[in-house]
C-alpha cells in the first residue's frame, strides 16, 4: 500500500464531526484507549468504511498483523502526525477492560458491567480483524445475537443459561486475544504496511 492509500483509507471523512462516534464508517482513526490487566494502552480504530467493519488498526510484517499501543495520547498523535494522518476525534475512548475480567473473575456472584461487556465485545470483534484472527473468537449464531440485543438494551439480567455461556466464551477468548496478540509499543516510526478494512 502506498502513502498515498494509506491517506485515503484513513483521512476519509475524518473531519465528520468530533465526537467519539461522528463519522465512523468513512474509514477515520480514533484513538481508544484499553485499561486492562496485563496490557493496557492506547490503540487506533478505523471505523469501516461504507458497509465494511470497524477494525482495530494494525501493521503488517513478517507475515503477521501487529497492533502499535501507545502509553500516552501524546505519543500516538506524535506517530500519526509522522505519517501524515489525523484522528477523527481529538477524545479518547475507553475500554474499562478491567471491570469486564474483574467479572469474569466470578461471573455466577458478580452483576455483569453491561456499559463495560458491550464495549469489550465490540472491541475483541475489530480487533480479531485487525490482526486478521478472527478464528480466534467463537463462531458467532443466533444466541450469540440475541444475547447481545438483550445486553445493548441494559437487560443482561434476561440472559438465558445459553446465552450467558456464549457471551462469557466470546469474552474470555476475547481477552486472552488482547493480551497474547502481536503489539508494538509506542513505535516512533513502522514501515510496515497498514492494515486495510476487511471485504
Amino acid at each position: 500500500m502506498t502513502t498515498t492509500e494509506k491517506e485515503d483509507a484513513f483521512e476519509a471523512g475524518a473531519g465528520a464531526g468530533a465526537g467519539a462516534g461522528a463519522g465512523r464508517g468513512r474509514g477515520s482513526l480514533y484513538p481508544y484507549r484499553v485499561r486492562g490487566r496485563g496490557r493496557g494502552g492506547i490503540v487506533l480504530w478505523i471505523g469501516g468504511r461504507g458497509d465494511e467493519p470497524d477494525q482495530v488498526f494494525a501493521l503488517a510484517g513478517g507475515g503477521r498483523r501487529r497492533v502499535p499501543v501507545f502509553v500516552t495520547g501524546r505519543q500516538l498523535r506524535a506517530y500519526v502526525r509522522r505519517h501524515g494522518w489525523r484522528t477523527a476525534a481529538s477524545a479518547v475512548g475507553t475500554l474499562e477492560l478491567v471491570r469486564v475480567q474483574h467479572w469474569l473473575d466470578d461471573p455466577i456472584r458478580r452483576k455483569v458491567p453491561p456499559g463495560a461487556v458491550l464495549e469489550a465485545w465490540n472491541f475483541f470483534e475489530d480487533l480479531a480483524r485487525g490482526v486478521d484472527a478472527v478464528h480466534r473468537l467463537p463462531q458467532q449464531g443466533a444466541v450469540h445475537n440475541s444475547a447481545y440485543e438483550k445486553l445493548f438494551g441494559g437487560e443482561s439480567v434476561a440472559w438465558t443459561p445459553d446465552e450467558r455461556r456464549a457471551v462469557l466464551e466470546l469474552i474470555t477468548a476475547g481477552v486472552e486475544l488482547w493480551h497474547t496478540c502481536p503489539v508494538i509499543v509506542n513505535p516512533r516510526y513502522h514501515g510496515g504496511r497498514a492494515a486495510t478494512p476487511a471485504a
